[in-house]
């Protein structure tokens, strides 16, 4: 098992930044980060895996965010800049121990996350 506890969303005016944290109770094969909006199915942001460091971006955020991790302390960020009103969502962080296929295709896939935050909402006012 894995908890992950979310911490720094908030609200920003469009423009702004926000840094999103997540605290892991142990490491695993790779992390990352999703929303889900109002309406809308959850969608993958970012991914980041153990070792190799190789990160995922959806094409959405490409620029903009910035995903990292710190191994020796377990945590997960996300910065966000430029940020936009069509970024509001609650942002989740996952984890999985399981060996992604093809990553170029399927690294931000939900299903394959086992692990997941309780989320901590992002809200973008134009």
């Amino acid at each position: 098992q894995v908890q992950l506890v979310e911490s720094g969303g908030g609200s920003v005016q469009a423009g702004g930044s926000l840094r999103l944290s997540c605290a892991a109770s142990r490491n695993t094969y790779s992390m990352g980060w999703f929303r889900q909006a109002p309406g809308k199915e959850r969608e993958g942001v970012a991914v980041i895996y153990t070792g190799t460091g190789d990160t995922y971006y959806a094409d959405s955020v490409i620029g903009r965010f910035t995903i990292s991790r710190d191994d020796a302390k377990n945590m997960l960020s996300l910065q966000m800049n430029s940020l936009k009103p069509e970024d509001t969502a609650m942002y989740y962080c996952a984890a999985t121990d399981s060996y992604i296929p093809n990553r170029a295709i399927q690294a931000l896939r939900v299903p394959w996350y086992n692990y997941w935050g309780q989320g901590t909402q992002v809200t973008v006012s134009s």
